[in-house]
């Protein structure tokens, strides 16, 4: 099952990004001022999943790439694949779990492990 992650990017804006089942980022979002702008669009793109349009593309180095488009706006944008073949179980991976998909909010300040100074330091 894909997962969707929040997270703040270093110029203080929120993303999410939608990962396979094996923790390959498949798109990313557009970027959001506000974190709970980034979950509704999430809760957007779950209902509506039937809705969405994936216009599909071809870089100038010869990767291959999908946009997500909702409502007439674009949404994400894939990463590039090397063939189309693996751009297609891309999409389909994302028909077949966004809907059921959680949500994981990386976007917090708060440090999740400790310092490497708490870690190595010497309690003597």
């Amino acid at each position: 099952m894909g997962t969707f992650v929040i997270s703040q990017r270093l110029s203080g804006l929120y993303k999410y990004e939608f990962t396979s089942r094996k923790g390959k980022t498949i798109f990313t979002s557009n970027d959001f001022e506000l974190r709970f702008e980034a979950e509704e669009e999430i809760l957007r793109l779950k209902v509506m999943i039937e809705s969405v349009v994936f216009m599909r593309f071809r870089s100038s180095r010869g990767k291959f790439y999908f946009k997500i488009i909702l409502d007439k706006c674009e949404v994400a944008k894939s990463r590039q694949y090397t063939t189309q073949l693996l751009m297609q179980k891309g999409v389909d991976e994302i028909l077949r779990t966004l809907a059921v998909s959680e949500i994981l909010d990386f976007s917090s300040s708060d440090e999740i492990f400790p310092s490497a100074e708490e870690v190595f330091s010497s309690n003597e």
